[in-house]
C-alpha cells in the first residue's frame, strides 16, 4: 500500500525536491495513522478496566511506542504490515468478551474518524484552491502550497479508510475477528480460536498474493469511502461556485 502510493507520486511529479517531500509526507501519515490506531486500543482498554497497555505507555501518539520495524517494512514492500500488538489482559474486564470486542473496535473506529475529518478538510482546501485559481490570485508559491495540502489530506483520508477497512476483516489476526467472534455462541468461539494462528497466516498470504497480481480490494473500498463521505461537501461547494461565477 505504501509502495503503491510512493510509486504513483513518483509517476506524477517532475520536481525531485517535491517528490522527496511528498514521500516523507506519506511516511508521516503512515506512522501517525498506526499510532492513532494502537493508542485507541490502549485507551479504550484502560477505560474498560485493563491498564496493562496504558502502564506501558501505549496511550500515546509517539510512533516509537507503537511501530514494529519488520511490520513497517512489510507495509512498505507488500502493502500489508503491522505495529506492535497492544497487550490486553481480558481478565481485567468486567465482561472479558465484550471488553475485547470494544477495545478491538476502537482501533478501526479511530482511523475512520481521522479519515472522515481529513476528507472534509480536503474538500474545504479544494474549494480554496478553485476559488483562488478562478479569481486569478494564484501564484506559483500558493499553487504548491495548495497541491501539498491536497495531497496530504487525500492520502491521510485514503490511508485511514484503508486501515479501518483492513482491520475490520472478520478473521484473525485482524481486529474484526474479535468483533465478529463476540457474536458467536461461546462453544463456537473457543473452537474457532483454536485455529486463530492458521487463519491469520492464510489471510496474510491471500492479501500478499492479491497485491502481487495487482488487485487490491482494500484500496478500492478506501477510494469509494473517500468519494462517498466527501460527496455532500463536494456538491455543496459546487453549488456555491456556480452561484459565485455563473
Amino acid at each position: 500500500m505504501l509502495l503503491d502510493l510512493i510509486t504513483s507520486l513518483a509517476g506524477g511529479v517532475q520536481n525531485p525536491a517535491l517528490l522527496v517531500t511528498e514521500i516523507f509526507m506519506v511516511l508521516f501519515i503512515v506512522v501517525f495513522s498506526l499510532s492513532v490506531h494502537e493508542s485507541a486500543h490502549a485507551y479504550v482498554a484502560k477505560r474498560l478496566g485493563d491498564p496493562t497497555a496504558a502502564n506501558m505507555g501505549r496511550v500515546s501518539l509517539n510512533p516509537l511506542r507503537h511501530l514494529d520495524p519488520f511490520g513497517f517494512l512489510m507495509m512498505a514492500l507488500v502493502g500489508i504490515g503491522f505495529a506492535k500488538p497492544v497487550p490486553i489482559n481480558a481478565r481485567n474486564f468486567r465482561d472479558p468478551r465484550k471488553g475485547m470486542m470494544l477495545s478491538s473496535l476502537a482501533g478501526p473506529l479511530s482511523n475512520f474518524l481521522v479519515a472522515v475529518i481529513a476528507t472534509l478538510i480536503f474538500w474545504v482546501v479544494n474549494f480554496g484552491y478553485v476559488t483562488s485559481n478562478v479569481s486569478g490570485s494564484m501564484n506559483e508559491g500558493v499553487y504548491y502550497i495548495f497541491q501539498a495540502l491536497l495531497i496530504f489530506f487525500y492520502n491521510t483520508a485514503f490511508m485511514n479508510f484503508a486501515l479501518a477497512v483492513f482491520n475490520l476483516i472478520p478473521c484473525p489476526p485482524f481486529d474484526g475477528s474479535r468483533i465478529f467472534f463476540y457474536f458467536l455462541p461461546k462453544d463456537w468461539y473457543f473452537k474457532v480460536m483454536r485455529y486463530e494462528r492458521y487463519l491469520g497466516i492464510g489471510m496474510l498470504v491471500l492479501f500478499i498474493l492479491l497485491n502481487r497480481i495487482g488487485w487490491n480490494p482494500i484500496s478500492a473500498v478506501a477510494d469509494g469511502l473517500f468519494t462517498l463521505v466527501g460527496k455532500p461537501l463536494q456538491t455543496f461547494f459546487s453549488m456555491i461556485l456556480r452561484a459565485m461565477y455563473s
